[in-house]
């Protein structure tokens, strides 16, 4: 069994074998740029993981790991565009770097070869690891869809908000999962927990992501702090807040989110009635919620081999303690 350092080091051994043409440089420069800019390698070492729980040679899973992680990157080119986002893991975005013409083509480019790697498999389990996939990928552009629909919704529910980011971040965390356990040969009630595992995790992942945009900082987060607040983006923050806030504490908040207003005293203002409202709990409670879900599906899967995987959980629960 190979460690989450161990699997981290082979995705990123393997991402840097990939080679670009030359030519267009406009094209293929911006895929290096992003692809190298690093992040947690989650969903690719996912599916290492769940595969190793079943059969410790993974080699047969890489080229599918590697087709989730360029996907991956794929839908944050063009979420960045959509969010006019400036920065990304603590670099420019591509949009910035470059333009928005440059940053969709390469994005096409990278949804292009994620197919490619994905496909990588053997033939028996091709059309089952790409339904999987495909599903998933639907789902996200449903979530990043309903994310945009938000910003002009004037109501917008907690549960609506949080079927949201299933769609958006969770399902593909889940799909990796499930596609370790297809390339494994494991049981359909071992894919299916090791599905609903995923999603579970990575709704109290997003969670993680909304809590850390608001009170984490540039040099840990990699993104600009408080971007959610300064977007009017209608996170479980806001929603939460909204729902348990007075009468003057709700005008605020609707007043905050109705301007175009991007200053860091807005960001300052949001984040004293978040505290005044203990929401940081509130978000770290309800985490706690999906942890333990995650967990009894995780539980329900026939294998010895869990270690790394609920290690690697616990890690991202730690980091909101």
């Amino acid at each position: 069994m190979q460690n989450l350092s161990q699997l981290s080091g082979i995705i990123e051994g393997e991402l840097g074998k990939i080679t670009y043409p030359n030519s267009p440089s406009k094209l293929y420069r911006p895929i290096e740029y992003v692809m190298g800019l690093g992040g947690k390698r989650m969903r690719p070492i996912l599916l290492l993981m769940a595969h190793q729980l079943f059969d410790k040679k993974i080699e047969k899973a890489i080229s599918p790991a590697l087709g989730i992680e360029v996907f991956h990157n794929f839908s944050l080119l063009h979420d960045d565009i959509m969010d006019n986002a400036p920065i990304r893991r603590g670099q420019q975005t591509v949009h910035e770097k470059w333009d928005n013409n440059v940053a969709i083509l390469s994005g096409d480019t990278m949804l292009v070869q994620a197919y490619k790697l994905l496909s990588d498999v053997d033939k028996s389990i091709l059309k089952e690891v790409l339904s999987v996939f495909n599903k998933a990928a639907t789902q996200v552009c449903e979530g990043q869809q309903l994310d945009m629909d938000f910003e002009s919704q004037k109501e917008v529910s907690l549960q609506e908000y949080l079927k949201m980011i299933e769609n958006k971040t969770a399902v593909l965390l889940a799909a990796s999962l499930q596609i370790g356990g297809i390339t494994a040969g494991t049981s359909k009630d071992n894919q299916n927990n090791l599905y609903h595992f995923g999603l579970n995790m990575g709704i109290a992942f997003q969670l993680k992501d909304d809590l850390l945009d608001a009170f984490g900082n540039l040099e840990n987060f990699g993104k600009r702090v408080g971007g959610d607040i300064m977007a009017n983006k209608k996170t479980f923050l806001y929603l939460k807040a909204l729902q348990i806030a007075n009468d003057s504490q709700q005008e605020n908040l609707h007043r905050y989110f109705s301007s175009d207003d991007v200053s860091k005293e807005k960001v300052t203002e949001v984040k004293a009635i978040f505290t005044d409202l203990d929401i940081p709990k509130h978000t770290k409670d309800m985490m706690r919620a999906y942890y333990t879900k995650a967990m009894r599906h995780l539980d329900a899967i026939d294998s010895e081999n869990k270690a790394p995987l609920i290690s690697f959980f616990e890690k991202l629960m730690d980091r909101i303690s």
